[in-house]
């Protein structure tokens, strides 16, 4: 009887796990680019999951996406060597990175799952002018 117990509780708490962790499910998912020849090319995503960051030693010359249509969502020159791009630009699906380091083209996947919410700004106030009173003697 103790071990039928034990066995159901032990049911419930996987139970309500399951939701807890499906609570916290991300907005976007990552499948780098794991060739040997693109070991100096990071790309990764920020901590909140909603900006994709690239940074290498050499000049990353240009990006572009192709998305589950086959068709090209952004298309854009870079010339630097980080960059920083804001996923809530991309549509809902799989989109195909080809970031083009002359002579190299390395391509990686994004999915973006659900609709990414627009940060909002913190910290800046929307301040209206005070009225200016004069005190007269």
């Amino acid at each position: 009887m103790k071990n039928f117990i034990r066995i159901c509780l032990v049911l419930i708490l996987l139970f309500l796990l399951g939701f807890t962790l499906q609570a916290q499910e991300s907005y976007v998912k990552l499948e780098k680019n794991r060739n040997i020849q693109a070991k100096d090319f990071i790309h990764q995503l920020n901590t909140t999951k909603d900006t994709l960051i690239l940074r290498s030693d050499k000049i990353i010359n240009s990006l572009y996406t192709i998305n589950q249509n086959y068709t090209r969502e952004l298309d854009f020159e870079i010339d630097t060597t980080e960059y920083r791009l804001p996923l809530n630009k991309l549509s809902k699906g799989k989109h195909v990175f080809v970031a083009i380091q002359s002579p190299k083209r390395i391509v990686f996947v994004v999915k973006i799952l659900k609709d990414i919410p627009k940060k909002e700004r913190k910290g800046i106030v929307n301040l209206k002018p005070k009225k200016i009173v004069f005190a007269t003697n």
